[in-house]
């Protein structure tokens, strides 16, 4: 059955128009020209090119056999022949009995194979809600990206469309074995950094080289550097351990003693002889003199060696270390104050040469230093070759960005990917076990299709099709069987091309009766078709008001209260003829029916669902089109001009001349209304004057005008409502 019929981008369709059903009878109203012929084109043949947007829902195998100008075309103006319809004759009743056998187990397997379909659909709607949820999850990673700084936009080009594209490609990639050790932040600061306005290459920084590190361990630091030990004074001193004070106090005195004794410069008392001087200058002889020039020696080298470093700024203005600068001032701190701790002790050495002293060997400082340097260098290498290769780089990025993307959303594809193997395997067993069924179908319609040769005949069809003729009154010509296969039409009169010699009426009769015998019977002696769908497009279109009534029992008859057919789809011009087809039995309506009706304006055709109040006759519906300025003027103008003759020629029996006479008519603005309703052609829309002249609110005041003033305003306004 039929679920859903979406029209798009053919004839009059150009924007999608959407039918959808679960009823067996479906009633389509709609004027010509708005869409219906299309419609039924596209149910003629659905695999023209030229329906490549329109879509039908809900068809299980069933056999859409179709009735409209082109099956009249196809089927009587081309072939010299009519194709036999077949029917079964009650001739072979044990053939019989096998076809209904048959019949009966294609029904019951029909049924098996539903209920697998059934499951199958409902398996491929979980896998695509599966699907969409983590296809929704995933979009984030558009919104994320795509907005904001775009930095990393780019590596989104052709995803940013569709939600399935991206989900699809982020699918494909391969988990990374371990997590990416960039973050998206980082990434986007390496696209900055070659791609960004302030883009640009650096210099590697300079390592440390120090050249003092022999000081540090130098024999001096460790010997108490102390005077001569024949001095008289130097066993006091020694004892007393305080040469280095007593070194220090000589230079407060003068190179000799003016007079008896000068003023010790530490007790100031006058106890300092000649005598004494002399033996504490003895104290401190040569040896001792060479070991202080030493230890000012090497204060001398480190000094140097630390002054001659690079300056910590030369550091701290590179971007690449201001990235880094706990870790830089961390090395650059235990290294340099190493330097400094050590330059303080030689200083100290120096003021107290008896005292020995340990140096901090500062190699392993500032070799970690320099490492820490060459990581930096090799940063600032690698940076500078990425601006060298710009596209390379951006490249690389863009795939270390979808592996952390791959990484990141790991939970939403593995739980996808586990659920579309688990419900894949379902739909693959299912479509297995409806494989299995389809070859016993095959197996029950080749039994059919050997019992039907012995039993099916065509001249039943040609009784059934020659008594419609005669009981709507048609003798003048019938159909007559040509060969075992073949009709041919035969007239009384017998010429070429009798068909084209049929009244229009008479033409759409037989096409039509035909058609209701195909729809009985079957196409050839091997046809084994099961459900049926029949689509009706306006039988009536050509024929008088007897015609039309009994067209219309017949296809209650045969279609509408029929359980041959799976569904009946019936489009029509004519008020009247869908009133007549529509059931009036409210219960059994809401339960069979559905109404539809089809309408165009400016923005093309459209489909509506239409209840069964909304059913007027032709008149009323003529006031419905001119309520809607986007329908096409000549359509608006011309049912204004059928609403005139209607209600003053058949209702008010007025001469329309004189409608048309009153003064308000007059003013220039109302002359091409005036031009066109009053013209003598009747209802012929191709008739109507250059649309440039048409004005929607001047027409419809126009038409106001000519009810006001003959005393029908009331109505006028009730029929606009």
């Amino acid at each position: 059955m039929i679920t859903k019929i979406s029209m798009n981008n053919v004839a009059s369709y150009r924007e999608p128009a959407t039918l959808e059903t679960d009823k067996k009878v479906n009633l389509i109203y709609g004027l010509n020209g708005t869409g219906k012929t299309t419609l039924s084109n596209f149910l003629y043949n659905k695999a023209h090119s030229d329906y490549s947007e329109c879509r039908i829902e809900g068809l299980n195998g069933e056999d859409i056999l179709v009735y409209n100008q082109r099956f009249i075309h196809d089927y009587f103006y081309q072939p010299d022949n009519l194709k036999g319809i077949f029917t079964l004759s009650k001739e072979n009743r044990e053939a019989e009995e096998k076809i209904k056998a048959a019949q009966g187990e294609i029904k019951q397997l029909d049924t098996k194979k539903e209920a697998k379909i059934t499951n199958r659909t409902t398996q491929e709607d979980s896998l695509f809600r599966k699907k969409e949820g983590a296809e929704k999850t995933t979009w984030k990673i558009k919104t994320t990206f795509a907005g904001g700084d775009r930095v990393l936009e780019y590596c989104l080009a052709g995803l940013k469309g569709n939600k399935n594209t991206l989900f699809e490609y982020l699918v494909k990639i391969k988990k990374p074995d371990e997590k990416p050790t960039k973050t998206s932040d980082e990434l986007k600061k390496e696209v900055e950094a070659i791609k960004g306005d302030e883009a640009q290459k650096y210099d590697l920084l300079p390592k440390i080289d120090f050249t003092a590190h022999e000081v540090e361990s130098n024999q001096i630091l460790q010997k108490n550097i102390v005077g001569n030990e024949n001095s008289s004074v130097s066993t006091l001193i020694n004892q007393l351990q305080n040469s280095d004070w007593v070194k220090d106090g000589l230079e407060y005195l003068p190179e000799a003693i003016a007079g008896a004794a000068e003023s010790c410069p530490f007790c100031q008392r006058k106890t300092v002889t000649q005598s004494l001087l002399d033996d504490i200058k003895g104290f401190f002889d040569e040896s001792y003199e060479n070991d202080i020039d030493e230890l000012k020696k090497l204060l001398s080298i480190y000094e140097s060696a630390i002054s001659a470093l690079p300056k910590k700024e030369t550091f701290t203005i590179n971007p690449f270390i201001v990235e880094k600068k706990s870790d830089f001032e961390n090395y650059y701190n235990a290294a340099f104050n190493l330097l400094e701790n050590n330059k303080s002790q030689l200083e100290a050495k120096l003021k107290t040469p008896s005292q020995k002293i340990t140096l901090s060997n500062s190699e392993t400082a500032i070799k970690n230093l320099n490492g820490f340097i060459d990581e930096v260098n090799q940063s600032i290498s690698s940076h500078n070759e990425k601006i060298d290769n710009k596209d390379k780089t951006l490249a690389e990025i863009k795939v270390q960005f979808w592996e952390l993307m791959r990484w990141d959303y790991d939970q939403t594809i593995s739980a996808y990917l586990k659920d579309k193997k688990d419900i894949e395997k379902k739909i693959d067993e299912l479509k297995i076990s409806e494989q299995e069924i389809e070859k016993d179908i095959k197996k029950q319609k080749e039994i059919i299709a050997e019992q039907q040769k012995k039993t099916i005949n065509i001249e039943q069809s040609i009784t059934f099709i020659n008594n419609g003729l005669v009981e709507l009154g048609l003798d003048d010509f019938s159909i007559e069987k040509h060969s075992d296969s073949l009709y041919k039409i035969k007239r009384s009169k017998q010429g070429a091309d009798i068909f084209q010699t049929l009244s229009e009426g008479e033409k759409m009769i037989i096409s039509f009766l035909y058609f209701v015998e195909m729809c009985r019977g079957k196409r050839s002696a091997d046809d084994t078709s099961g459900k049926k769908i029949i689509v009706i497009d306006d039988p009536i279109s050509s024929l008088s008001h007897i015609f039309i009534f009994n067209i219309g029992q017949l296809i209650k008859k045969e279609f509408l209260r029929s359980d041959t057919y799976e569904q009946v789809f019936l489009l029509t011009h004519s008020l009247y003829f869908f009133y007549e087809l529509t059931d009036t039995n409210h219960k059994r309506r809401k339960e069979n029916q559905k109404l539809f009706r089809i309408t165009k304006n400016s923005d093309g055709s459209h489909i509506f669902n239409m209840k069964y109040e909304e059913i007027q006759n032709d008149y009323q519906s003529y006031w419905q089109i001119i309520k809607d300025e986007k329908q096409p003027p000549a359509l608006i103008a011309n049912c204004m001009r059928n609403i005139i003759e209607y209600f003053f020629n058949f209702i008010e029996k007025k001469d329309l001349n004189k409608v048309f006479q009153k003064p308000e008519l007059q003013d220039n603005k109302f002359q091409a209304f005036c031009r066109y309703v009053n013209r003598e052609s009747h209802s012929l829309g191709q008739n109507i004057f250059d649309y440039k002249e048409f004005d929607y609110e001047i027409f419809k005041e126009a038409l106001g005008i000519v009810f006001e003033k003959s005393g029908y305003k009331e109505h006028y306004e009730e029929m606009l409502k």
